[in-house]
């Protein structure tokens, strides 16, 4: 089953309520003020993880009253952010997918981290995407196939997660690339676009940070 976790930073209410039309049978995670969200399109969640210092007390006694919802109630002085610990909790309920959305937003030091933390779900070989109003984010190490009519917008931009990723041949892009090593401090892989209906992108050692993009 899938799995969507609803973090708090910026959310557009009706990308969420996209989302959740979409597949009505999937899990929902809330995390801590992403449930204030939630709230507003009467959803209830099926997780709800946090230490609870963000959202409206009100909400949250609200939502404290409705029995089929597992809480997870952590310290506020912890290890892991509270949308890590909501991914790691979907990737140990095997999820197929997961779907994150507001993960991003006003504090970068937590969307740069929320990015990286994508790497968890990659290794378990779950996909995982991360998307706004204007950005769908995910992380790939080997071939994988873009569909043009199901691209989130234009352009298509690849940037390092290691420190190199070798052996990146891109067809199918305006700027195609062949067997090429991409590292970190270079804007190479910015604002790339799919010519054909579909595209490809091989690696061969490293992981990559693929951004869709639409302004």
């Amino acid at each position: 089953m899938e799995t969507l976790i609803v973090a708090g930073g910026e959310i557009c209410i009706e990308i969420l309520k996209k989302v959740v039309k979409k597949n009505t049978k999937q899990n929902i995670v809330a995390v801590d003020k992403g449930l204030e969200s939630l709230h507003q399109l009467k959803i209830i969640p099926n997780h709800i993880v946090g230490d609870f210092d963000s959202v409206s007390p009100q909400i949250l006694a609200f939502y404290k009253k409705q029995s089929q919802i597992v809480f997870h109630k952590y310290n506020a002085e912890k290890d892991n952010t509270d949308t890590d610990i909501a991914l790691k909790l979907a990737i140990q309920l095997k999820s197929s997918k997961i779907t994150m959305i507001g993960a991003l937003g006003k504090r970068m030091d937590h969307a740069i981290a929320n990015i990286h933390i994508l790497k968890d779900a990659l290794e378990a070989k779950i996909p995982c995407q991360m998307i706004d109003e204007y950005n769908r984010i995910y992380l790939i190490d080997t071939l994988t196939a873009i569909k043009k009519e199901e691209t989130y917008g234009k352009y298509i931009s690849l940037i390092p997660l290691t420190s190199v990723v070798e052996g990146i041949t891109l067809t199918g892009f305006k700027y195609p690339l062949d067997d090429y090593s991409l590292s970190i401090g270079t804007s190479l892989g910015i604002s790339n676009e799919i010519v054909d209906d579909i595209a490809h992108i091989e690696i061969r050692k490293g992981i990559l940070m693929v951004i869709e993009s639409r302004d």
